[in-house]
């Protein structure tokens, strides 16, 4: 059924979340089971609905507009509501779900999880397709505008109304390459401090924790640089002498790159692991299904929330 007002038609609505996210006509098509020539008259009455080409050629593809990529978190989640406002109390029929999620989250999170939640879907989902998002430098409401649908890791969005569930509490490692000298003998808090050492930040910071701790000894080092993800990080190291840090989470792809972990001779706060989604998505079978999905990857932590698995707060 079709809900009009002042001559629009509201399911052009999912037809424009479907192809700004292909950027395909064609397979924008294939997704909504139209021909490409129906799919190319939508188009052309969304242009004119919007007063905008919405998709433009650039050589062999097409890219989206300036002004559609204003839009489209915004067209994302009023599709998003609707989706959940028909659903409600729903159960979902997994071997037919057809969809994609979006899931912002940290590179070493992609790295060492991402292959077993893709076997999982394609077991459970095979019509679910997963986008990973990895973290930006900037800070954006991904969540409120429709970004993203679910965000996985050390979660600090200053969106009050996003729901925040912790999952388990991480903690840091120092990771050198074998043979550093730093292996040779124990590992002492000057000796830690007197080495050169490399920081991961997606914001480029060349300071954190680590320094407040040294700091209460007396102590300073000596950050010789920085590179935005941990798995970068890792391959710098594996041809330097520098000094990295990484979670407890990603210790075994730096034993799969030849790498050694070893315990920082310092008090460091945990760093509190956990995903978001915005409330929009509350009811949603499937999107709770997902997050049903992600939940089982982490270890449970210690201090998960005693009120329940799912609360609303602050992020941390």
């Amino acid at each position: 059924m079709r809900v009009t007002q002042s001559g629009l038609d509201l399911n052009l609505l999912v037809a424009l979340d479907v192809l700004l996210e292909e950027a395909s006509v064609s397979r924008a098509a294939a997704r909504m089971h139209l021909s490409e020539p129906a799919m190319s008259r939508t188009l052309g009455r969304i242009r004119k609905a919007l007063g905008d080409p919405v998709l433009v050629r650039a050589g062999r593809v097409m890219v989206p507009t300036p002004h559609a990529l204003a839009v489209q978190g915004e067209v994302r989640a009023v599709v998003d509501r609707a989706r959940a406002l028909f659903l409600t109390g729903t159960e979902v029929d997994l071997p037919t779900l057809t969809r994609t999620f979006t899931v912002l989250a940290n590179d070493a999170f992609t790295a060492v999880y991402a292959a077993t939640l893709f076997n999982r879907v394609t077991r459970e989902a095979p019509g679910v397709r997963l986008r990973f998002l990895s973290e930006s430098h900037v800070d954006v409401p991904a969540l409120r505008e429709g970004v993203a649908d679910l965000e996985l890791g050390v979660v600090d969005t200053r969106s009050p109304e996003v729901r925040v569930e912790h999952l388990a509490d991480e903690r840091m490692l120092g990771v050198v390459r074998q043979g550093h000298p730093l292996l040779r003998g124990r590992i002492s808090a000057r000796r830690f401090a007197a080495a050169e050492h490399l920081t991961a930040s997606r914001r480029g910071r060349l300071e954190g924790p680590v320094d407040v701790a040294l700091a209460e000894q007396g102590l300073s080092r000596r950050v010789v640089g920085s590179v935005g993800t941990f798995p970068a990080s890792l391959f710098v190291l594996r041809e330097s002498d520098l000094v990295g840090l990484m979670t407890s989470q990603v210790e075994p792809l730096a034993a799969a790159l030849g790498l050694a972990a070893f315990e920082i001779p310092l008090a460091l706060p945990p760093l509190p692991f956990g995903m978001a989604w915005h409330p929009r998505h509350d009811a949603d079978p499937a999107h709770a299904w997902l997050r049903a999905c992600a939940r089982e990857l982490v270890p449970a932590g210690p201090q998960r929330s005693a009120a329940g698995p799912e609360r609303s707060g602050p992020a941390r």
